[in-house]
Order: C-alpha cells, then structure tokens, then sequence
C-alpha cells in the first residue's frame, strides 16, 4: 500500500502539493473566526442530576443572568456611594448599557441606585459603611457560546472614567481565561516558531530541508482550526481546543516532517534517485508515522468515552491535529521532496548536513551509550526504576477542584475584582448550591426545604422557593456554601433526603455541577483506560508482531505518566515555586489531569513506534536481539531526542502562560517528553530488552499467523540502486555484547516472500543481503570488543 502511494504522490507531485496547499489554506481562511465560536461550558456531565436541574431552571425561569457581570464600585476617600457626583455617572453608565449595546445586554438586574432596567435595588447592594457598591448586569444569550460572544463585544463599556471600578461575574472570569489562551498562541507564534527552524537549521544543516517541516507545522495547524470551527456548528466546542491544536498540531507535524526528511536524505546519500528516494521514505518513514498518528489518535479517541463536552472538544480538536499531520506527511512533504530532489541540502553549510555512515552512528555517542546500558542491564534498569518511582510517590497528595477565577495569577484583575465582591458581597457569589422542586403541592415541597435547610455546610439557611410563572409547578432556591471546595457532605446529605412521592426534587448549582463531573470521569477512567491499552496493544502487536513489546511500552508508559504527574503534583497542588511562576497552588481541575493524561499516553506511545520500528527492521534482517536494541537506538536516538526538543520547545511556550492550567499542561508534557526520549526510551528500554532477550519478540503462534496474513508488519526493501558499490551492512558480523556461545538463529521473517535467510540493508542502500555467519567470542571478549563494519562488495 505504502509502495504504490509513494509512486502515486511522486508521479502527481505537483497536483499534490497544489491540491493539498489549497485545501489547507481554505481551511485556515474559514478557521480565522475559530475563537468567536468557542465555548466556556462543557465542564458538565449532561446525563447528570445537576445538569437536568439546569435544564429545568432554564425552561421554567429561562436562562440565570443573575451574576453574568458583577461590577464593584468604591467610593473615592471620604465619600460614600450616595455622593451626586459619583453617583451620577455610575447611573449615566448603567442607563446607556441597554441602549447602546441592546443586542448584547439585556438589562440590569440589580443596583444599589434605581436605574431605568434595573430589576432591584436597596441598602442590601451597597457596604453598611457606604463606600461600595455592587451592579449585577445580564448579557443576552441562551448558551455559554453567545453569551461569551456578546460580553467581549462590551467587555470595555463597565468602566467608567474617574471611577473606581473592578469588574468580575462568570463571563469576565470566561473571557479572562479566553484571552490569555488567545495571547498563549500568540506567543508560540512569535516565539516557538523561530526556535524551532533554528534548531531544524542545525538538524539538517540547510535552510530548504529546515524549511520544510514548519511548512507542514504551520499548515496543519491552520487546516485543523478549520476542522474545528467545523465542529462548532454541531457541538459545543471548549475554548481549550485552540491550544491544544496549536501544541499537539504543530508539534506533532514538525516532528512527523523530521522523521521524513530525515530518511529521505539518506537515500538521496546512498544514491538512489529522487523517485526511489521519495518511495523509500513513504514505505519507511511513511507508514511509521502512519502508525504513531493512529496510536495517539487512539489514545486522545479515549476522551470520547466520557460525557463532558469539554473532553469531547479536545478529542475533536487532537484527533484533526494529528490525522492533518500524518496527512501532510505522507503527501504534501513526500510531493515537496519529489519536487526538491537533491536540492533539499540547498542554502546550507556543508559540515551541519554531512550524513553520517552507519559506522558513525553506531559508534556515535547513542551507540556507545546502548552498549554500556546492555552490558549493565539490572543496575540501570533497577536504578531508573527506583528513581521513577521515588517521583510518582507525591500523586498521593493528587486532588481535584473546579474552574474559577483562581487559575488566573494572583495580581490579575479579573480574579481580584472576583474575590472582591465575593469577600464584600457573599450573597452575590457564583456558586450557589441550586435546589429545583416539581410538585403541585407546595406545602409538601416547604416540608422538604425546611429539611434542606438542616444541611451540613451552608452558609445560610435556603431562600424561600420561589415559583415559576410559566410552569407553576417548578419551584427554585438557592443558597451559599460555606466552603465550595468542600460541598460533597453537603450534596450527598441533601439527595439523601426522603421527599413525598407527588415532589420530585434536583439538586444543581455550580458545586453539584462539579461533584457529578467528578465522579463521571472517575467512574469512566477505568474503561478509558482499558479501552486505550486494548486498542494500542492490537496495534502495536498488528505492527511489530510482538506481543511482549506492546506489553513492555505499556508499562513503560505507565512509570513514565505515573512520574509526571508526581512532579506536577508536587508543584502545582504543594505549590513548590508557586511564587517563582506567579499561581496559586490548588486542587487540579479533573478534566485536564484526563486530558494530560491522554496526551502523554500518546505522545510516549508515539516515540516507543519510532523507536521500536528500527529495531524490528533490523531484527528482521536477521540482527539478534541485542544487535537489533543497539542499532535501533543508535539510529534513532538523534532523530527522537530532536523530535522531543522541538516539542519542548512548542510547549514551552505554553509555560509562560498566566494561566495555571496551561502551565500545568505545558509543565507536564516538558517533564514527559525529557523522561520519556531520554531516561525511557534510550536507557530503560535497552535495559529491559537486553534482560528479556530473545522473549522479547514472542507472540503465539495463532497471532504471529494473523500478523504476517493481515501484512502491517515491517517492509523489506531490495536494493534498487543501478550500479555497484560498497556498503556497509548493518546487521553485523562482529560479536557485539550478546553473552552466547552459539549462534542466534534468524528471525521469522516478517513477510512471506521475504526469505528467511535475507538480511536487507534498508538503512544503507537497502540491499538484500544474505546474512553471514557470526563468529562468537567469550563473554569478556565480546563486551569489550571494538565494532567494525567490514565492506560488502555488490
């Protein structure tokens, strides 16, 4: 498949890349007005008792405008609120807001003063002492979407000049956290972007081979904003979207352009011509990137097991990110280097984009590094395993909170103004516990409320319900907790309570919204969790033909997650630096610890394909198995190592955020992308395939068959060069550390028609060689002997 794809994007390279550019530049023109179309909401669990609460309250009192904007006003020094002067000009405001903007606010709900659409009014809305006040504003809309929309369009009216004025409410807090997402990407923009093409620069030594990959980047991260955008017309679709999309999209295809471009080169170096070549790195590097784009969309298709549309979102938004990145590179890259040929060295400095033989490579610093972990399995693997675990032990401080305004920074004006009004006036607060009574009896339904008012945890005692106008059987109160981080005793006592049969009674508000969204995303992480390692094992096993290696990249990927989030746990709830990087330590928001851990999952799965497919073609080729660990990680630990810091370095641009739970995020991938290419990936790997040996590549035999008859596994590639030459062989005839006294036998080759005695040179040449036999040295010897590559004559 991959072969006749590759000859189809070479032979149509033009019409290619001028069909796939267009196509993505369209998608990046209709995805411009992305940002007027995202969402606050989706934090909810829609099948839950507090969501049917709210949709309830929203039919039979319609939308709760109630604390949409909250606007706090302090007197100047020794005036109150009833100065004429001061008071003037704060009721002129209040007045001009309906007529000025009437598409976006529907009126004041209430105002110390009297205003011509305020609904109250009284001493109740100002300080006993006189010197504050509070307006409470609505802003039209029927969903977090519109309303969100419409309060950045008057977000600027509230302030009035000459006036002490401090604005907070839900849309505020919302559009706060909005904005600094849209000034995060806009920092990647200028910042990432440059770094990362200088690191390219000096990856492959030229401008042109560097320019390519954030070519890619840079488009596949405009044609998945349009696929969002696309989204939002069917669902509600979480602002967090944008920078994932921007950090996985862009990431992912920068990285997915290295691996290509990389193998590419390495043809055009071992001669072939710029067809073969362009073939070559589809069959290869191609279709691992294939691979990797299907695990990580498999890992990120987990968040749509759970009924937040938040999760739901960013599975939107991750799953186009990364198939728009494999996309690209296995058609927009491959048809640029068709059309490039050689000249993708162009504009470059010689000594950078030399290739280095196999012989190098293998005696570079990843092939030395690989031979002293092999010949030291137990002390590393042991070692890195005690120092793994030793960072997972802070996750048992792990706790879970809501959003709020406390994920700004601590100085930012938004979140003051909130804890402000929430100090002065508690009774204006956002997040008051929400009853919502059906019956036609309401001395039955005051029965049941004075039993809500004996409660644990409130604050006060529960308004009297109030009736609906439109459905005179709904009835709604309210009250405030005295502690929102603490309402479970409060929620659970509260839907214990034994009501008549003729009343029904829901319990809602923001504090029970948060409770019923936990305990969905506990409920369901198991399966999430079970489903991901299911599907990813079947894959890996469908790719490598191993079962023990899908096993191994699971637990692997286990102690590499477990020891992120120990380190994010340990900053971000014990609040180590907190001051350094300006947040306030607090309970994580469950749906983004979901989502780091979805993210991570794939990502570590990601490089575990890269990685483990260069063994296994070199395994198939005949190499032993610490042949094939050795060469594997030689070859690739470059390669992954500057895969892994160009996405630091996208990410990175996400810890500068002032938002807490971009940093979180950021912070987390940083910390698993450096434990996973490094400390996993090329020292615990090599050390536990070392101790595993040759079990290593066991699977059943009823599996191996329906393996090699479904075809995934790895290609075997013959020389097609014209001509003759010296080559080097990369499956080795010099012992290297393998402590044996008889020789290895090949393995099962991976295709039927492959020939079980055929070694093939992909990496240098790709000739088919037959394998030669293997002289065997005593262990001592073989540890320490000096590796050569002796020249095989075509």
């Amino acid at each position: 498949m991959f072969t006749r794809w590759g000859n189809l994007v070479y032979r149509w390279r033009f019409a290619v890349l001028g069909v796939v550019v267009a196509g993505l530049l369209s998608l990046g023109g209709y995805g411009m007005g992305l940002g007027d179309n995202l969402s606050s909401g989706g934090i909810d669990d829609p099948g839950s008792e507090s969501a049917q609460s709210a949709r309830l309250a929203d039919a039979a009192f319609g939308r709760n405008h109630d604390v949409d904007v909250v606007v706090l006003y302090t007197a100047p020094a020794g005036k109150t609120v009833d100065d004429p002067e001061f008071s003037r000009k704060i009721i002129d405001n209040l007045n001009a807001l309906p007529r000025e903007y009437p598409g976006e606010i529907a009126g004041i709900n209430a105002a110390y003063w009297r205003t011509e659409t305020g609904k109250a009014s009284g001493a109740v809305l100002a300080t006993p002492d006189k010197t504050r006040a509070v307006a409470a504003i609505a802003v039209r809309g029927d969903n977090d979407t519109e309303m969100l929309r419409n309060h950045r369009k008057v977000k600027d009216a509230f302030f009035i000049p000459g006036v002490d004025v401090q604005v907070g409410g839900l849309q505020p807090v919302a559009g706060t956290l909005n904005d600094t997402l849209a000034d995060d990407i806009h920092r990647m923009e200028l910042l990432a972007f440059p770094a990362v093409a200088v690191l390219l620069f000096f990856i492959f030594g030229g401008v042109v081979a560097a320019a390519l990959p954030l070519i890619v980047g840079g488009l596949t991260m405009l044609g998945a904003n349009g696929i969002v955008r696309v989204f939002t017309y069917f669902t509600e679709v979480n602002s967090f979207v944008a920078p994932v999309v921007s950090m996985i999209g862009v990431g992912l295809a920068i990285d997915y352009g290295l691996f290509i471009v990389s193998r590419f080169r390495e043809e055009i170096a071992e001669g072939y011509d710029t067809a073969a070549a362009v073939r070559r790195s589809v069959m290869t590097a191609g279709r691992t990137v294939v691979f990797s784009a299907t695990m990580i969309i498999a890992s990120a298709g987990g968040l749509l097991l759970f009924p937040q549309g938040f999760l739901k979102s960013i599975a939107y938004g991750a799953i186009a990110a990364v198939a728009l990145a494999a996309l690209t590179a296995i058609t927009l890259l491959p048809a640029m280097l068709g059309i490039l040929g050689p000249r993708v060295d162009m504009l470059g400095i010689k000594r950078l984009r030399r290739t280095k033989t196999a012989e190098e490579v293998e005696n570079g610093f990843w092939g030395k590094t690989t031979r002293w972990v092999m010949q030291h399995p137990l002390q590393v693997g042991v070692s890195l395993c005690i120092v793994l675990l030793l960072l997972i032990l802070p996750v048992r401080n792990l706790a879970f909170g809501g959003f709020s305004e406390r994920y700004l920074p601590p100085d930012n004006k938004t979140r003051t103004a909130q804890e402000q009004i929430d100090a002065t006036f508690p009774g204006r607060r956002s997040d008051p516990l929400e009853l919502i009574f059906v019956g036609a009896s309401s001395v039955a339904i005051g029965a049941v409320w004075k039993q809500a008012n004996e409660a644990p945890g409130l604050a006060g005692k529960f308004d009297v319900p109030s009736r609906s106008s439109s459905q005179p059987d709904v009835y709604r109160t309210k009250a405030i907790l005295a502690d929102s981080d603490n309402a479970g005793p409060t929620i659970d006592y509260l839907r214990s309570i034994e009501v008549p049969e003729n009343v029904r009674m829901f319990v809602g508000g923001v504090p029970a919204i948060q409770k019923d969204s936990l305990d969905a995303l506990l409920g369901r992480m198991p399966l999430m969790v079970g489903l991901v390692l299911l599907v990813t094992t079947l894959l890996m096993f469908l790719t490598f033909g191993s079962l023990v290696l899908p096993v191994k990249a699971a637990l692997m990927s286990a102690l590499g997650l477990g020891s992120t989030l120990g380190i994010l746990t340990w900053i971000f709830i014990d609040g180590h630096g907190a001051g350094l990087m300006n947040f306030t330590p607090q309970p994580i928001q469950a749906n983004i610890l979901v989502l780091i851990i979805a993210i991570i999952y794939g990502l570590s799965t990601d490089y575990e394909v890269f990685l483990m497919s260069r063994m296994v073609e070199a395994r198939a080729k005949g190499a032993s198995t610490t042949e094939a660990v050795r060469i594997g990680t030689a070859h690739t630990g470059r390669i992954i190592t500057a895969a892994a810091l160009i996405l630091l370095v996208v990410t990175g641009a996400f810890a500068f955020s002032d938002l807490v739970l971009m940093q979180y995020i950021a912070y987390g991938m940083i910390a698993a992308l450096f434990i996973d290419a490094t400390v996993l990936r090329m020292l615990l790997v090599p050390a536990t395939m070392k101790l595993l040996g040759d079990d290593c590549w066991w699977a059943p035999d009823w599996m191996t068959r329906i393996q090699q008859k479904i075809g995934l596994g790895e290609p075997t590639l013959d020389n097609e060069r014209p001509g003759g030459g010296e080559l080097v062989d990369l499956v080795k005839t010099t012992p290297i550390t393998d402590p044996v006294t008889t020789q290895i036998p090949a393995m099962t080759p991976w295709r039927p028609d492959a020939g079980a005695a055929a070694a093939v040179d992909s990496n240098r040449g790709g000739r088919r060689l037959p394998r030669a036999p293997r002289t065997v040295l005593p262990n001592s010897e073989a540890e320490t002997a000096p590796i050569h590559h002796p020249s095989r004559t075509a």
